[in-house]
């Protein structure tokens, strides 16, 4: 209708519950979160383990399902998919990067950054090109047929992030990308995220560290399974 915004919510979750084992032994990870993020935000998750941060990074990838409650992903009710839509969902629209970089290490660059197009309908010259185009635009262009064993650490986190881009992902969910790198190479690859939420992508980041935080635009910090505090970043 004429008038109306466009959504521009690409998550939004709803009484979100996620509970583990039974009687004495249960546990309740999240406990009836609600938010809500937008297209091309950058927003960090924060908390002390055991926060349930992790829990819920893990569902808003779709590695996870709720216990009750409701999550949308750009418009589609994702929660209660099986788990072969939800590796479809993960493979056509979710991007990650872990702090433990998670390469194959017999494979090049250009080779470990194709693999989420395995499955798509992608021809072999196509993804070829398409990965070589990533690992430029992550300043890896002279570095694609090398293995994660002859880089650097910032090396093999630019390339999970060249894989991560691949498949143009609605979101990119980063955990703890900075983890095991140097305050130097860290930077670099603050600024390269800064760079690709600067180009539209819509970044969220989980980390322990205020300073990493402080590059998203908001933060969302969570105690005890629960958000205590979702505010605007003003760094």
């Amino acid at each position: 209708m004429k008038g109306l915004t466009p959504d521009r919510r690409v998550i939004k979750i709803k009484e979100l519950f996620r509970e583990y084992g039974d009687g004495d032994a249960r546990v309740v990870a999240l406990s009836g979160v609600s938010l809500h993020i937008e297209k091309n935000e950058f927003v960090a998750v924060m908390g002390p383990s055991g926060s349930g941060k992790s829990t819920l990074m893990n569902i808003l990838g779709c590695l996870d399902q709720q216990t009750s409650g409701h999550y949308w992903l750009d418009g589609r009710e994702v929660g209660s998919f099986d788990d072969e839509s939800l590796s479809a969902i993960r493979n056509r629209h979710i991007g990650f990067i872990f702090q433990t970089f998670h390469l194959l290490p017999r494979l090049t660059a250009r080779q470990n950054v194709m693999l989420p197009l395995r499955f798509s309908d992608a021809g072999a010259a196509a993804a070829d090109g398409r990965a070589v185009e990533m690992l430029e635009r992550v300043g890896l262009g002279h570095r694609v047929d090398h293995r994660p064993f002859e880089m650097s650490g910032g090396q093999r986190q630019r390339v999970a992030i060249a894989r991560a881009l691949i498949n143009r992902p609605k979101v990119i969910f980063a955990d703890e990308p900075t983890g095991n790198l140097d305050s130097r190479t860290s930077e670099e690859i603050l600024e390269l995220l800064c760079a690709l939420h600067r180009e539209g992508q819509t970044i969220v980041l989980v980390t322990h560290e205020r300073e990493v935080a402080g590059r998203a635009q908001r933060v969302i910090r969570m105690s005890d399974g629960a958000v205590v505090e979702d505010s605007k970043c003003c760094a």
